[in-house]
């Protein structure tokens, strides 16, 4: 019998108890998770500030939405270690709302748009993922790169000469620090001695203080000061949707990146959902929504963070920072925190992707849809429409290749009473429109077989195309009989044979 048969049941119970327990308690994890939280706190101070300007309302606007979001998601989402917070995407959605009636009616938009997020969530929206192929997917991952580089440029631009030789030594503290000890993140051991530089040398360059006074108080809960009328639900729903599904689109594209970058899988539908419950909340303590936060996600990514801790003391350290250290936080300079996001950028973009040799070997449709969603993502500065877009080329350019395999063989008896054409290959809306033209029906005998035991009929097209083939060889008088349908195929065919104006 074996051992663990004759174990007392204290000792089982004891033994299955750490399996149990969620990988956060451990201590060591619980250390890169908490510290890792602490430097995505630091880096969506600045963040959070600039969105707000984008969309038109205070800084402590932005901050504010920034930490309801992270600790909400943490709860509700189903991507561990992805940071949700105020966006620039979601604040471009939301300026003209803000400019033109103010911030409640914006905030009635958000807790409007989370709603909208919980019913496209519950509907399966999640499973439109599949549909993103691998070359858009690379194409989003370079984009949001060169996104993150091209948002520290103006950082380096009209500042005092001091603050290159500080962004230098910020990504050479990140890049050789972990060769001694990977215990403390890199970039929050830069941003520390960067901070301490230019307050000990008292250098004059742009701080964190610089963009925005920071809160020095909680956000107070209630719902928005508007008129609950139809009036306010047509000015609002427009805006509402699109925040909807940028903010899905976006969160969606970073769960799935992460779950590429750390091989596990997330609960895509439950991460559509509990962005819909983080921008309710967000919206009735006065925020200006949000959604998955791509570059703080990789900081938290690439410093090791796993669970959903580091998303949950992101958003604690961020208000605490804010309050209770808010002076300090000031003075760190954005010198650091730029370096940390051009570290980020390199690391995130895929290098292997552009490689000659790689790009050789490719198929030039691959590549097609690579470049056109990084060029539409960075003249847009919108990863969602950059994604559609590469999607639809995808699209396009598989139809057309799937098209050209489609191929009509002619084979005529020797004594000329039967035509007998084999169709091999995918009947659809691009294959079937020039299968009309891919039959002899002057010279056919009297009798024609087409077999379609080769192909499949996917849509009304199809059968639209095989009645002009019919239709054309009975102006001639002469039978055509159709063969080798499978199951499916056949059903939609005798559905809709016959049935179609314009077959012909």
């Amino acid at each position: 019998m074996p051992k663990d048969v004759l174990l007392p049941r204290s000792l089982s119970a004891a033994r299955l108890l750490p399996a149990s327990r969620p990988a956060w308690l451990s201590p060591k994890v619980a250390r890169t998770e908490v510290l890792s939280g602490l430097v995505v706190a630091l880096a969506l101070i600045p963040e959070a500030i600039s969105f707000s300007i984008i969309a038109g309302v205070d800084p402590s606007i932005g901050l504010f939405a920034s930490f309801t979001m992270a600790v909400v998601i943490a709860i509700v989402g189903g991507r561990p270690a992805m940071i949700s917070a105020a966006t620039g995407a979601i604040a471009l959605v939301v300026a003209p709302l803000a400019r033109e009636h103010g911030l409640a009616y914006l905030v009635a938009a958000v807790i409007l748009g989370g709603l909208v997020q919980i019913a496209l969530g519950a509907l399966g929206v999640a499973k439109l993922m599949r549909f993103v192929p691998r070359s858009v997917m690379v194409g989003f991952v370079n984009a949001l790169a060169i996104l993150i580089f091209m948002a520290q440029v103006p950082e380096l631009l009209d500042v005092p000469w001091v603050v290159y030789p500080l962004v230098v030594g910020g990504l050479a503290l990140m890049v050789f620090f972990p060769r001694i000890t990977t215990v403390v993140p890199a970039p929050l051991v830069s941003i520390a001695i960067l901070t301490a530089i230019t307050l000990g040398a008292g250098l004059a360059v742009p701080t964190v203080g610089d963009r925005g006074t920071l809160p020095s108080s909680l956000p107070a809960f209630g719902l928005p000061d508007v008129p609950f009328t139809m009036a306010t639900l047509t000015l609002v729903a427009p805006y509402a949707l699109a925040l909807a599904l940028v903010g899905l689109m976006e969160s969606l594209m970073t769960a799935k990146l992460v779950d590429d970058l750390t091989d596990t899988r997330s609960d895509k539908t439950r991460e559509s959902i509990g962005q819909g419950v983080a921008n309710i909340v967000t919206g009735l303590f006065g925020g200006m929504g949000g959604c998955a936060m791509i570059g703080q996600t990789m900081i938290n990514v690439k410093n090791g963070a796993r669970t959903r801790l580091s998303t949950f003391t992101a958003g604690i350290f961020l208000m605490i920072l804010c309050i209770a250290f808010g002076p300090w936080v000031s003075q760190i300079p954005m010198a650091a925190l730029v370096a940390v996001m051009i570290l980020v950028s390199f690391a995130t973009f895929d290098w292997h992707s552009v490689a000659p040799a790689t790009l050789k070997r490719m198929p030039w449709g691959e590549t097609i849809v690579m470049t056109t969603t990084v060029a539409v993502v960075v003249a847009t500065h919108n990863l969602a429409i950059g994604v559609v877009v590469g999607s639809i080329t995808a699209m396009v350019i598989f139809a057309r290749r799937v098209a050209h395999l489609t191929n009509v063989t002619a084979v005529i008896d020797p004594g000329r009473r039967q035509a007998v054409y084999a169709v091999t290959g995918e009947l659809f809306f691009a294959s079937s429109n020039d299968l009309v033209y891919r039959f002899d029906y002057a010279g056919d005998p009297d009798e024609v077989v087409i077999d379609l035991s080769g192909t499949h009929i996917w849509d009304a097209s199809s059968v639209a195309a095989l009645d002009a083939v019919q239709t054309r060889y009975a102006a001639r008088g002469k039978k055509v009989t159709v063969t080798g349908l499978n199951e499916p195929s056949a059903r939609l065919h005798d559905s809709l044979a016959g049935q179609l104006s314009g077959g012909h």
